[in-house]
């Protein structure tokens, strides 16, 4: 009995031992196995080894940028939140102080312009006057033959010569802006008459034109000569 119960014991050590050592060497398997998979997904996907190493890449890189702006914005004169400087502002004063200056000398010049262009015209029209003042009196000669010409001398040659020249001399003038004043019949008016004698008229009333002597003109919208006059009392 005691060497039966022996030859159980030993085989039950036995079977421990050799199931001892299958399992052993399946556990040192799977863990060769595992480490040889984490291997091969590193070289698949190298990311998750080089997140550390581009994390601190990209954290140098930022910190390049900033400095690289801060030197900009140094070397522009601006600082970091956009703010002028003072020698932009000096710039910008100076700027500012041209462009006033500039529109203040074209301003003048434009005045300068229309100023002269006004005296230019006022001359010219000054020498148009003298020039129509001293050909009134050949009108007022005209005017003065034509009223001793008899109703027989109207069809001669030299009259009606006479009265082409004047005809043309008149309408010479008034294609110049002049015109005669309207005296005969109308109220005394001292811009445009001048009154150098009175007279007595039952049939016009006081202060109203009698007789024309000598015939007034306008140049344009100016008298040129006040029309001489005798007035009603």
């Amino acid at each position: 009995m005691a060497e039966e119960k022996m030859n159980q014991n030993g085989a039950a050590g036995e079977a421990c031992t050799d199931t001892g050592q299958p399992e052993t060497s399946a556990a040192a398997g799977q863990e060769a196995e595992k480490a040889a998979e984490e291997k091969k997904d590193t070289m698949k996907d190298p990311s998750g080894a080089e997140k550390a190493g581009d994390k601190k890449e990209t954290e140098d890189s930022v910190k390049d940028a900033s400095k690289e702006e801060a030197a900009a914005a140094k070397d522009s004169g601006r600082g970091f939140f956009g703010k002028k400087s003072s020698k932009e502002k000096a710039l910008q004063e100076q700027i500012d102080g041209l462009n006033d200056k500039v529109k203040r000398q074209m301003a003048e010049f434009d005045n300068y312009r229309k100023r002269t262009e006004k005296e230019k015209q006022q001359q010219f029209s000054l020498g148009e006057r003298d020039v129509i003042e001293k050909l009134l009196p050949v009108v007022d000669n005209f005017e003065r033959a034509f009223a001793t010409v008899e109703k027989d001398d109207e069809e001669d040659a030299f009259v009606k010569g006479m009265r082409m020249v004047y005809k043309q001399l008149t309408k010479q003038l008034e294609d110049l802006g002049v015109k005669p004043i309207e005296a005969q019949g109308k109220p005394f008016d001292p811009e445009f008459h001048n009154a150098v004698m009175q007279a007595e008229s039952d049939e016009l009333a006081s202060g109203t034109v009698a007789q024309e002597l000598q015939k007034g003109y306008m140049f344009h919208d100016m008298v040129i000569r006040h029309s001489m006059v005798s007035v009603v009392k």
